[in-house]
């Protein structure tokens, strides 16, 4: 090889370094507050029980009604397509994918509910059942029954219900404890948030509680429930829920829009009250831009019109639950709320329909970008990314298989990874 031809440069080193030195501070501001996605799976829905209703045999419970709805309303690839639009292609595999779900893996995961869905009820009746959760979902782990992710919405943090909240959260963590530990899938639930200093009290409890029983500082993580008007915007005009997420110290892990308490804190009579509705739009927006980047994931609200009695209706139902969840999927609110055994159906038969349309072109833009084959789009390391992430997410919940995945792109779960989850350091690289 040739000698490499020397370039003209006028800086000297010292002022690079001297930038260095100034940018130091934002550095690790940036690392801090925006690491990324953690690459963990993100469930496709969350479902609330009553604390009081919750059993062991809940899930199993939901995945057999949600069969048994399918069987009457919609025996058929066909009928169930005819129903929700979808197209011949999609129907068939679509429909398999939903009844193996169904049978396997009926709920992702599942909030045992200790504030509106539980009621008001004596302070013995709910150290119990908050007790009884415990051993319940400990059980579920330890017998291979338990959804991917398991845990509590407690009360608020507002003066009214403060302790019982508290008491709730820790008999709740300490029977877990009590029984063995703290298990990976742990999810709580902090409700009704309307200041940021909500959230850092919810932050020094998970702190104090690790303290208290030797665990990892750290370990505990929660949502914060954004179902206030309060929570979008401060009453000094900032974004209160940009507040929160520095609050949490860490510790937030998701963001989960109330459709019910959101609408009516804003004035929106019942009959409008729907995750699609502008209001709905606007505060999941503010949600998204503020989580961007910071590895706290953005959840839809919930319908409260429930697949029930004739079949005429139950389809109705199924067909407005469906576009809401495939309007949601396409906003990149990859997750929501479902409340009602009926609603599985449509649940998984949009996201399958999202990722399964989508998957020939995903594929085929990410082996060209992989290949540096160009074609008619010109994508850049960010769409890969987002190429990647859709295909994680599609493998995730049982949309896709490993091997269609791999046999159109080339590439293994591995390597979708690396895409899907780079380094800030390695963006800065490629960038350049």
């Amino acid at each position: 090889m040739g000698q490499q031809e020397k370039v003209a440069t006028s800086l000297p080193d010292a002022v690079g370094a001297a930038v260095g030195a100034s940018l130091a501070s934002v550095d690790a501001e940036l690392a801090r507050r925006y690491p990324g996605d953690p690459g963990t799976r993100q469930p496709v829905h969350t479902v609330y029980v009553p604390g009081d209703a919750f059993a062991a045999d809940t899930i199993r419970s939901w995945g057999g009604q949600a069969l048994a709805a399918l069987d009457e309303h919609a025996p058929d690839a066909a009928s169930l397509a005819r129903v929700l639009g979808l197209s011949d292609e999609l129907a068939g595999p679509v429909y398999e994918r939903v009844r193996d779900k169904l049978s396997r893996e009926p709920v992702e995961d599942l909030r045992i509910d200790f504030e509106d869905g539980y009621g008001p009820r004596s302070g013995h009746e709910e150290d119990e059942d908050a007790a009884r959760a415990a051993r319940l979902v400990h059980e579920a782990y330890g017998n291979g029954t338990a959804a991917p992710y398991m845990g509590i919405r407690m009360k608020c943090l507002e003066a009214a219900v403060r302790d019982r909240a508290i008491r709730t959260l820790d008999i709740f963590l300490s029977g877990l404890m009590e029984a063995g530990g703290l298990p990976e899938g742990l999810v709580l639930t902090l409700p009704k948030v309307t200041y940021a200093e909500q959230v850092a009290a919810m932050a020094r409890l998970a702190g104090e509680f690790e303290k208290a029983r030797g665990l990892e500082p750290g370990r505990i993580g929660f949502e914060i429930q954004i179902e206030t008007s309060q929570s979008i915007l401060a009453a000094d005009g900032t974004a209160t829920v940009a507040r929160m997420i520095d609050a949490a110290d860490g510790r937030a892990t998701g963001l989960h829009y109330g459709t019910f308490d959101y609408s009516a804190c804003v004035g929106v009579s019942a009959a409008y009250q729907s995750s699609d509705h502008p209001a709905a739009d606007h505060a999941k927006a503010v949600m998204q831009v503020a989580a961007a980047g910071t590895g706290v994931r953005v959840c839809d609200g919930s319908t409260n019109v429930l697949p029930v009695g004739p079949t005429a209706q139950v389809h109705e139902a199924w067909k407005l639950h469906y576009g809401l969840t495939r309007r949601a999927l396409a906003r990149a609110y990859y997750q929501g709320w479902d409340m009602h055994p009926g609603h599985l159906p449509t649940r998984y038969a949009a996201v399958y329909a999202f990722y399964r349309e989508g998957l020939e072109p995903a594929a085929a833009r990410l082996a060209a970008y992989v290949a540096k084959a160009g074609g008619d789009v010109m994508d850049e390391p960010a769409t890969a990314k987002a190429l990647s992430g859709y295909l994680l997410r599609g493998l995730d919940c049982g949309a896709l298989d490993a091997d269609e995945v791999t046999g159109l792109t080339g590439l293994a779960r591995a390597d979708l990874e690396s895409f899907a989850i780079p380094r800030r350091a390695d963006l800065t690289v490629t960038a350049l």
